[in-house]
């Protein structure tokens, strides 16, 4: 089910928060974690049936591991959490690299070898990577979950199941309990609901109508086709505000609807396009997946704790695995390693002419920030390509114009689109400056407007402007998802 249909906004949504808020206006606060894990469960269960069981039996075993991690001598649960953690590892990697590994061996050697038909579950890594994270911080604390019904609620809470945000046990575990016990804050329904309409306006109204113009591109050169460098360029520009404002979207979205039902969900992006170097990038972008390579794999490798060659190479080892979480493919191994470059790269200049870099002069900063931003697009090239030549070819287009180009020519509603994005991108606040979400479980809804409709300002939290904005993003997203499109990172 996705966020972007009429069956999830006009069924699903509106039956769950009936459920939600009925509970508890009837005194039955208790009810809240039940029903938002029904809900859940009801919304994987639309991905197919085999997904869902898989679902479950990743659930029982990792909640199993995590118990005997608690209960357990300290021998006995480092062995425990090994091994589910290698359950994990095993079952990602059947489903996301068994055909990727076959095929590969069988280019090597020059033997048929035959691949599985494979259907890789939706949201399969993010639950990985949760349950993961999960077990090594029971590990390290001795303590885990003790209600399965809680710990189902952690994995599978409906707004982060399938795309992320990647969150951790001990960030939503108080959040779960208030639940369950205190009344909920208005206002975080509004705001929850403003969020929800941001990230919907930018998937609905921005990454699919520049969709069309990437496919154009990418398919022609991984089809073998010559394209010129003018469309190369548009190609890969609309590629590159395509994926930002779709993962974004899906970020804004889920993050409306854990408002909606009194939840925080973190942060996961920090306008990563207005970042002034590579590192600043990966502290802007998809910060969650940043945050977990850092502490389940940069530090685990040694961080920096052996000097600064090993720390350098332990970067470049995490930012390859990060390519290779991504998808199974050379080139997700080839975008991971050359960000793996860049990040290695940008240290070694810091620590070469520190002074220069630190120069904070707007011309220089937008120096900083174009030449970063021109990093990610060739980054973005690997990422988009079917295969290594489709990615080479884009990228010699983009520097040398071939008299053979087809003639090709995008969607003229692209072209508009692509610059509204681009400023969007480049220059506007993003959601969380919008609203004042902060992501801190304790911290109040701060955002309040003026001009109050029917009294709503204090009560809500919402405006007559605000209300006029999302009504008209929400009108224009309900006309444009008759077909609605897959979210980018459905497929990782």
């Amino acid at each position: 089910m996705l966020f972007n249909s009429y069956i999830f906004l006009f069924v699903f949504l509106p039956l769950t928060l009936l459920a939600f808020y009925g509970a508890r206006s009837l005194g039955k606060m208790q009810w809240s974690v039940p029903v938002l894990v029904i809900a859940s469960l009801t919304f994987y269960l639309t991905s197919g049936v085999f997904n869902f069981a898989l679902l479950l039996g990743s659930i029982l075993l990792n909640f199993l591991v995590s118990q005997a991690a608690r209960s357990g001598s300290p021998g006995k649960a480092r062995m425990a959490v090994a091994l589910g953690i290698a359950a994990d590892l095993v079952i990602l990697g059947y489903f996301k690299y068994f055909n990727f590994f076959v095929d590969n061996i069988a280019k090597a050697t020059g033997h048929d070898m035959a691949l599985h038909d494979i259907a890789l579950p939706v949201g399969i890594s993010f639950f990985t990577f949760t349950q993961i994270a999960y077990l090594v911080d029971c590990l390290r604390s001795r303590s885990s979950e003790r209600n399965l019904l809680t710990y189902a609620l952690f994995v599978t809470i409906f707004p982060h199941l399938v795309a992320g945000p990647i969150i951790h046990h001990a960030r939503v575990r108080s959040q779960f309990d208030r639940l369950g016990h205190r009344a909920l804050d208005p206002a975080m329904v509004a705001v929850g609901c403003t969020v929800f309409i941001i990230g919907l306006g930018k998937k609905v109204l921005l990454a699919d109508n520049l969709a069309g113009t990437a496919d154009l591109v990418f398919n022609a050169a991984d089809g073998g086709a010559a394209i010129g460098t003018a469309l190369a360029w548009t190609g890969t520009i609309a590629y590159t505000l395509q994926i930002y404002f779709d993962f974004s979207g899906y970020s804004d979205m889920a993050i409306g609807l854990a408002l909606m039902f009194g939840l925080k969900l973190p942060i996961n992006f920090d306008s990563p396009y207005k970042s002034t170097s590579i590192i600043d990038f990966w502290r802007r972008w998809h910060i969650t997946l940043s945050t977990w390579l850092r502490d389940y794999v940069y530090i685990p490798l040694g961080g920096n704790r052996d000097g600064e060659l090993a720390r350098l190479r332990n970067v470049f080892v995490t930012m390859l695995l990060g390519g290779v979480w991504h998808g199974a493919g050379w080139t997700f191994v080839v975008w991971g390693a050359l960000h793996g470059f860049y990040i290695v790269s940008n240290h070694l200049i810091r620590k070469a002419v520190p002074g220069r870099l630190r120069d904070d002069r707007s011309s220089v900063r937008a120096l900083k920030q174009g030449a970063t931003l021109l990093l990610v697009m060739i980054g973005w090239v690997f990422f988009r390509s079917a295969s290594l030549d489709g990615a080479i070819a884009v990228l010699r287009a983009l520097v040398h114009a071939d008299p053979a180009a087809t003639a090709m020519a995008p969607d003229p509603v692209a072209v508009p689109v692509l610059l509204a994005a681009a400023l969007i991108a480049l220059f506007a606040p993003n959601t969380q400056k919008l609203v004042r979400y902060d992501d801190d479980p304790l911290a109040p809804i701060r955002w309040r407007g003026s001009s109050a409709f029917l009294g709503a300002d204090r009560m809500l939290g919402v405006n007559v402007p605000t209300a006029l904005a999302c009504g008209s993003v929400l009108a224009l997203c309900l006309a444009f998802i008759w077909r609605p499109s897959i979210f980018i990172y459905f497929n990782f």
